[in-house]
């Protein structure tokens, strides 16, 4: 019964195409994914030695928790639709956070040592289960058109606005498909520094510390920093807020290494220019969190020139 009620918070129609979806293609969908599961898990049925009667109560239990048709629930209303609008309100707060966390994997993946490999249609917000469900095809004419469109709006305005667009219209997932195209960009114009580049581990002081996960990707005296947040509710202090500004991170530094010999760094994403400055005593080098995450939930921030050698 728990593992159905992950899996509900975890695939519910929150947003866009997603919520539009009938209620009685996802409780079907949800029954399939449930049937493999339980038979998988081979503690009370399995593939081979299966349990019917079992797997009928499962599936029972599955339809009547969540009815065909959803209506708005008032008092005297059945359970079942009670159920499935609590269910959909505390779905939407975990996907609220969901969003910011998956921008900050998306973009992990896509700078670490090794290869990314992106699934199919994962490209935007994607509320698959395991197969069957997983395996139905993917809209890419869609994607296509989103892409293009955002590469036309590149070329209208500047990063800043475009990134300000894409954060307050979040819910869509363009803003993921827009992370994608322009890491997956930076890595075809310095190949080396991704394919050879070495790894090196940044550090953060200050009250948000905890929050910051960051590294460099170096080649030679060539950089390039990522930054993304973590833990986003505790940052946030449970507020259905994205993880940007001083606000949010107070007095949060990035340092930068001496080893590190980039005078300015470029935001990808917004195109900012930050150089680091003196962020604590004893001289410490970084950029403060509330700078590098000020228009955009993560940070890839590419060199734009480097000091001169001591």
């Amino acid at each position: 019964e728990y593992l159905l009620y992950q899996a509900l918070i975890g695939a519910w129609p929150t947003g866009g195409a997603q919520a539009a979806q009938p209620l009685a293609a996802f409780r079907e969908r949800v029954v399939q994914y449930m049937m493999k599961a339980i038979k998988e898990a081979k503690v009370h049925t399995s593939w081979v030695n299966q349990n019917e009667p079992y797997e009928a109560a499962v599936r029972d239990f599955t339809l009547a928790i969540l009815p065909a048709e959803p209506e708005a629930p008032e008092s005297g209303e059945p359970s079942e639709l009670r159920f499935t609008a609590e269910l959909g309100r505390f779905a939407q707060r975990v996907a609220y956070y969901g969003r910011w966390n998956s921008l900050a994997q998306s973009l992990l993946k896509l700078t670490s040592p090794g290869v990314p490999d992106l699934y199919q249609g994962c490209e935007l917000w994607s509320f698959t289960l395991v197969d069957p469900d997983n395996r139905g095809p993917v809209d890419f004419e869609q994607r296509r058109q989103l892409l293009s469109a955002l590469r036309e709006r590149a070329q209208q305005t500047s990063a800043s606005l475009l990134a300000h667009e894409l954060v307050e219209s979040s819910e869509d997932g363009r803003i993921k498909l827009y992370t994608i195209w322009k890491a997956l960009g930076l890595r075809r114009s310095q190949p080396e520094l991704f394919t050879r580049g070495d790894y090196l581990p940044l550090t953060a002081g200050g009250k948000r510390a905890e929050h910051v996960c960051a590294f460099a990707r170096t080649l030679g005296s060539r950089s390039v920093l990522v930054v993304v947040p973590r833990l986003i509710v505790g940052l946030t202090a449970g507020q259905e807020r994205a993880p940007l500004k001083h606000e949010v991170w107070q007095d949060t530094w990035l340092a930068i290494p001496e080893s590190l010999r980039a005078g300015s760094y470029r935001d990808v994403f917004t195109g900012a220019v930050l150089t680091p400055q003196e962020v604590a005593a004893g001289g410490q080098r970084g950029l403060l969190l509330g700078d590098i995450l000020s228009t955009f939930p993560v940070a890839l921030l590419e060199e734009v020139d480097a000091r001169p050698s001591a």
